[in-house]
């Protein structure tokens, strides 16, 4: 597995409209997408930066993962997201490197992507996730 960028960097925020706003006039940078991942209990905004893009994270529900991390940690960074070529294959390749996963198999994340977790145990404290685009003509359901 060899990451071709840093897909995004995903911040964890108590507010999504405010956190918006600050992105927006203290950067001067354009919010041109917010999703709801009902099954994620997230809604997300990004924000485009050269090859990259932040994204905010809200929770939609107390009990899904980013109220959690909020409530232990605070407002801040979430995690770290590398764009490969494949999530299954770059998923079986660090596991046979010994790295403990969240998710074992892609599933379908914001902006239409395949996405995978590895768990912060394994990578030292850093959340970090793996993004692709789906094959042509496949979705993840």
């Amino acid at each position: 597995m060899k990451p071709t960028h840093i897909e995004h960097i995903g911040l964890a925020v108590r507010n999504l409209e405010e956190s918006i706003r600050y992105w927006e006039e203290v950067f001067g940078l354009q919010c041109y997408r917010v999703e709801e991942i009902a099954d994620q209990k997230v809604k997300t905004a990004f924000f485009k930066i050269g090859d990259t893009k932040i994204e905010l994270l809200e929770a939609t529900a107390p009990d899904g993962p980013v109220a959690r991390f909020i409530e232990k940690k605070g407002e801040g960074v979430h995690h770290i997201a590398f764009a490969v070529a494949d999530v299954g294959t770059a998923l079986r390749s660090v596991e046979e490197k010994g790295i403990a996963l969240i998710d074992t198999q892609p599933r379908p994340g914001a902006e239409g992507l395949e996405i995978a977790f590895l768990h912060p145990k394994s990578t030292y404290g850093v959340l970090t996730e793996l993004c692709s685009k789906p094959p042509a003509g496949q979705q993840l359901s």
